[in-house]
């Protein structure tokens, strides 16, 4: 039954779409309803296996592998050579991206309240966007992943554009235009490996590339790894961010509903962090490691670029997409530290930006929906007009700016730990984006919150609802948790950074 419950959590969306396809269009709260059920399939068996895996269960218990397809007519030589199964597990890292992907998916429904239109093409897209995210994380071959990968794009370009805002057709175009070539430059990378080694077994892949003397279908130079490994990067870069290719994902967090925001910023960004760690470090750790400083600058790059930008927004939403590259900068200093802290400082900021960005994100969201702006010169006094509002504004920028007890600060702390250990100069600089972060979070969260209220606003403006409780309840609550008891991470964590480490030759 174990290895039914992967396929079950993958596909247990679709459940969901079969329902809303016959509930007619004009059913507002049926649909809504539908749509949030929907979705609860995933966290409870998300939760589920994390519970049985925190009482002593391997996750090796619950992948699955069926013969699917395969290249060519080989069985004589190889019966597995060219073969794609049909292949899904689980590690520690990738529980942890399941458990955030649906736990920040039911609570993207249920902020799904302030769509205003065409309930049931929304919600049907929302659901398939769901299936490719849980899909990528589970993925145990690289064509399997790339098809997960690919279904994620389809629904939230229609996601963006039909439900966004003014310039909502541009944002989904350049998201697709950007996230279509880096597709494009992984599944080159994909085709290389499977021509070369017969297989898109990531374990297998991982084992042919490091280890010597293992027999391949034709050779892969030290050259040609490094090329697929700038490759990946590049690929991966894109959606991460990685400057200078960012430029779409600030017309996405501007342009799409909150609701959307939240799983990109939460989920959707964190793939091409774990794209780099899973398959680029996973797959060429050799080579990995002769580029850490680079990715490492990369990182210093990404951090201080987002923050002095974000510095000098005049649209929260601005600055909010601004402080996402900047963060995501801290994920690859992590990674370009290359040792045990600074990995598992990337890691834990892959999870805490995720809901940061998830609450942030909603939070300008309940504004929006009620002053139709975001601009921070029409906004002030909200500590007068929505006190609780305000409140959790500043708690979840509290944890943006890493203040101790929060996500944020376990995250920026070990990163820059392990990047110390190894580049004190480059860790010196980057400590400065640290300083910025304080200072853009402060001076945009303060000016809303204290600043001068706004007469034209306070007719409008009513305290947050209680259905838009739940969602800042539950991020903030997990932010605090990680912040307070981080070892609910570090334990899923262990054997990932071990197999790490050890490709490391560490």
């Amino acid at each position: 039954m174990n290895e039914l419950l992967l396929t079950l959590l993958v596909f247990s969306p679709l459940a969901g779409m079969f329902v809303l396809w016959f509930i007619p269009k004009g059913q507002e709260s049926t649909l809504k309803l539908v749509g949030f059920l929907a979705t609860l399939p995933a966290l409870l068996i998300s939760l589920f296996i994390y519970m049985q895996y925190a009482a002593g269960t391997k996750l090796s218990e619950y992948s699955i592998k069926v013969d699917w397809f395969r290249f060519g007519n080989l069985k004589e030589y190889d019966s597995k050579l060219f073969a794609v199964d049909y292949e899904l597990a689980l590690d520690g890292f990738a529980l942890v991206m399941v458990l955030l992907t649906s736990v920040l998916a039911t609570l993207a429904a249920i902020a799904s309240v302030h769509i205003k239109k065409e309930w049931k093409g929304y919600f049907l897209l929302f659901l398939l966007l769901e299936v490719g995210m849980l899909g990528v994380f589970t993925a145990q071959n690289l064509i399997l992943f790339f098809i997960f990968f690919e279904i994620t794009l389809i629904p939230m370009f229609f996601l963006i554009g039909k439900w966004g805002y003014l310039e909502k057709e541009k944002a989904a175009f350049s998201f697709l235009i950007y996230n279509g070539l880096g597709s494009a430059v992984l599944l080159i990378v994909i085709m290389i490996l499977f021509a070369r080694t017969g297989t898109s077994n990531i374990e297998a892949l991982k084992y042919m590339m490091t280890v010597g003397g293992v027999p391949l279908i034709a050779p892969v130079s030290e050259g040609m790894k490094y090329a697929l490994l700038i490759a990946l990067l590049v690929a991966f870069g894109v959606k991460l961010p990685i400057f200078p290719l960012h430029t779409w994902m600030l017309r996405v967090h501007v342009q799409a509903p909150p609701s959307i925001v939240m799983l990109h910023a939460g989920v959707l960004l964190k793939i091409g962090a774990f794209g780099l760690i899973r398959f680029g470090l996973g797959i060429f750790p050799e080579q990995f490691e002769k580029i850490a400083f680079v990715i490492a600058v990369l990182g210093v790059v990404n951090l201080l670029y987002g923050a002095f930008l974000a510095l000098i927004q005049t649209d929260f939403k601005m600055v909010l997409a601004y402080s996402s590259i900047s963060h995501m900068g801290i994920v690859l200093i992590g990674l370009g530290a290359l040792n045990e802290s600074g990995i598992q400082g990337a890691i834990f900021q892959v999870v805490s930006h995720g809901l940061i960005a998830a609450l942030l994100f909603f939070l300008v969201g309940v504004m929006y929906e009620r002053v139709q702006t975001s601009q921070l010169i029409e906004l002030g006094g909200l500590a007068k007009i929505m006190p609780l509002t305000a409140g959790f504004l500043l708690a979840g920028s509290m944890a943006s700016l890493g203040l101790p007890g929060m996500s944020g600060f376990i995250s920026e702390f070990m990163a820059f730990l392990g990047l110390f250990k190894e580049e004190p100069i480059l860790a010196a600089i980057g400590t400065l984006g640290i300083i910025l972060t304080a200072v853009y979070v402060l001076r945009a969260v303060l000016g809303i919150t204290f600043g001068a209220t706004k007469q034209a606003l306070t007719e409008k403006m009513s305290d947050i609802k209680s259905v838009e409780l739940a969602p800042v309840l539950v991020l903030l609550a997990l932010i605090v948790w990680i912040g307070v008891y981080p070892s609910v991470l570090t334990k899923p964590l262990k054997a990932t950074l071990e197999a790490i480490l050890i490709g490391l030759g560490g």
